[in-house]
C-alpha cells in the first residue's frame, strides 16, 4: 500500500485506496454481518490501508457503530471520514436531514457517539439539499473545524460550480478550506472528466472516487446473469451496457484481464490508480465489499501495472464527450502550442 496526501491543500497521509463502509450491517437489509465487517477492516488494515468512509445513514447508523469498535484500538493511527445530510433513518424526518447549520450539528454529534471518538477527521456533506446558502454551510464547517470536532471538511455529489464558489467563498472570508470533493468515478462513468475533476486538479482538491467498479458493471458479472446489486438495491447506483460506450468499455476491460492474466477488477481498479498518478491531484478509490473475498480480491489491484497501449486503450473505450467548452479550450491550446493560433480567431476585419 501507498501513501499520498488528501490534495494539494492538507498534509493529511491517507493509503491510495480507502475502505468504503456501506455495507457494514444489515440495516438496509442488504450487507455485512459484524464478524464479516470486521473480517473486512482487518483485511484492509493488514494491507496498509488508514482510510475509512462512512456516513451517518449507511445502514441506519449501524456503520458508523461498527467502524467506531473497530478503529477504537488504534483510533489515531485512521483518518475517518464520515457524512452528514441524508439523517441516519426515517425517524430523523426534517429537523435532522439535509444540509442546514441544524441538520449538521446534531449528526455530527450523533456521529462522535456512534464512533466512539473525539473527532471527525473529514467530513463530508453527503449531497446538495439544493435549499441551505452555502455561507450557512461553510460557516457551520468553520466553527466544528474551529471547535476540533471536525479536522476537514469536503463537499460529496456537488456541482463544479456550486464547490468552486465555496472555494473561494471560504478563502475570502477566512473559513476553514474546502479540502476535498467526492464523486462517482470509474471507467463506467467518466463524467466527472468534463467539470468536476479539472476544478479539482486546478483548486488542489483531494478526489475521493465512489463506485470504481460501477455498481460492478466492470466486473462482467452481469452478462453471466448474477444479480449483485441490481437485486440487493432494487437498481439503485446499478450501471449496465444499454449504451455503446459501456459495453465497449467492458469488453476493453475484460480483454485487458486476459492479457495481464488478472480479473477484470484488478484492471478497473488499476485504471483509476494510474488516472491518479498521472493527475496533478490525488484521486483515491473507494473500495466497497461485502464480503472478505470481494476485498482481498480488489486488493490485488495495489500490484497490477498496466501497459501505456492497455492504459490508453481503456481511457480510449470509456471518454466521453467533453463538451464545447474543454474541447475549444484543448483546440485552442493545441493551435497556440502549434504556433497558429490566427486559425483559431475570426478573420480580421478590414483597417478603414
Amino acid at each position: 500500500m501507498q501513501y499520498k496526501t488528501f490534495g494539494r491543500r492538507t498534509g493529511l497521509r491517507v493509503s491510495e485506496v480507502a475502505l468504503g463502509a456501506g455495507n457494514f450491517g444489515t440495516g438496509w437489509g442488504h450487507g455485512a454481518e459484524r464478524d464479516e465487517a470486521k473480517s473486512m477492516f482487518d483485511g484492509y488494515a493488514a494491507a496498509g490501508g488508514n482510510f475509512i468512509d462512512t456516513a451517518n445513514g449507511y445502514q441506519g447508523g449501524q456503520s458508523e457503530q461498527m467502524v467506531g469498535d473497530f478503529i477504537a484500538a488504534d483510533r489515531d493511527h485512521f483518518a475517518l471520514a464520515t457524512k452528514y445530510t441524508l439523517g441516519a433513518g426515517s425517524a430523523d424526518g426534517l429537523s435532522r436531514t439535509g444540509n442546514s447549520r441544524k441538520a449538521m450539528m446534531q449528526s455530527v454529534e450523533a456521529s462522535l457517539k456512534r464512533l466512539k471518538t473525539d473527532r471527525i477527521d473529514l467530513l463530508w456533506t453527503h449531497f446538495s439539499d439544493d435549499q441551505t446558502p452555502m455561507e450557512e454551510i461553510l460557516r457551520a464547517f468553520d466553527d466544528l473545524v474551529r471547535s476540533g470536532k471536525i479536522l476537514y471538511a469536503g463537499l460529496s455529489n456537488f456541482p463544479a460550480w456550486r464547490i468552486a464558489r465555496a472555494d473561494l467563498m471560504a478563502d475570502l472570508r477566512g473559513w476553514a478550506p474546502i479540502v476535498g470533493v467526492q464523486m462517482e468515478y470509474s471507467l463506467a462513468e467518466r463524467s466527472a472528466d468534463r467539470e468536476l475533476l479539472p476544478m479539482a486538479d486546478a483548486l488542489g482538491l483531494g478526489g475521493a472516487l465512489w463506485s470504481p467498479l460501477g455498481g460492478g458493471v466492470l466486473t462482467g458479472k452481469y452478462r453471466n446473469n448474477e444479480a449483485g446489486r441490481l437485486q440487493a438495491f432494487g437498481g439503485f447506483l446499478f450501471r449496465d451496457e444499454k449504451d455503446q460506450r459501456t459495453g465497449a468499455t467492458v469488453d476493453a476491460v475484460l480483454a485487458v484481464a486476459a492479457e495481464v492474466d488478472a480479473p477484470p477488477t484488478h484492471v478497473a481498479i488499476a485504471w483509476l490508480l494510474e488516472r491518479s498518478a498521472r493527475a496533478h491531484t490525488n484521486l483515491i478509490p473507494i473500495l466497497g465489499p461485502r464480503t472478505r473475498a470481494q476485498l482481498d480480491g480488489t486488493l490485488g489491484a495495489l500490484t497490477l501495472k498496466l501497459s501505456n497501449e492497455q492504459y490508453q486503450r481503456l481511457a480510449d473505450a470509456s471518454a466521453v464527450p467533453l463538451g464545447a467548452a474543454q474541447e475549444s479550450a484543448a483546440a485552442a491550446a493545441a493551435g497556440i502550442a502549434g504556433g497558429t493560433p490566427e486559425l483559431l480567431l475570426p478573420a480580421k476585419l478590414p483597417v478603414a
